[in-house]
């Protein structure tokens, strides 16, 4: 009968179990590639970095906007803010908003979303299930 129970339980736990698996190998941040014209900064494969590290472009260009206190719109598969900005200032922030906003902190795995419930916002980890809660951004 113990058994039984036993039996029951384990598998209830493994059927809630996450389906998916950490991905294997390293996760790869595309080179930001960068340059600027005139008073104006250029991130040209914007898109791409949204697209690899799976979020919104709207949430990276707030981060980015608000980091480097100035104003910026996304025009294409780029991202233009004003003002002159070196490379190495824009790949630490890209680093760093990946660090907050991307990589699990229980796990460090890339597969993360970002959920809102009610005012908060959680960050939710597809491979081990951890939530933890990120700043407003």
């Amino acid at each position: 009968m113990v058994e039984m129970d036993y039996e029951k339980w384990l598998e209830r736990a493994y059927s809630k179990l996450s389906k998916t698996t950490p991905k294997k190998g390293r996760f790869e941040i595309p080179e930001v590639q960068h340059f600027i014209i005139g008073n104006r900064t250029f991130i040209k494969n914007f898109r791409q970095i949204c697209n690899v590290i799976n979020r919104e472009e709207q949430h990276l260009l707030r981060f980015l906007v608000k980091e480097l206190a100035t104003a910026g719109t996304i025009e294409g598969d780029q991202a233009v803010f004003h003002g002159k900005f070196n490379e190495a200032l824009i790949k630490h922030l890209v680093e760093d908003y990946i660090k907050e906003y991307v990589i699990c902190p229980v796990c460090q795995s890339p597969d993360t979303k970002i959920v809102r419930e009610e005012r908060f916002r959680f960050l939710v980890c597809e491979a081990c299930g951890a939530k933890s809660s990120i700043r407003a951004g």
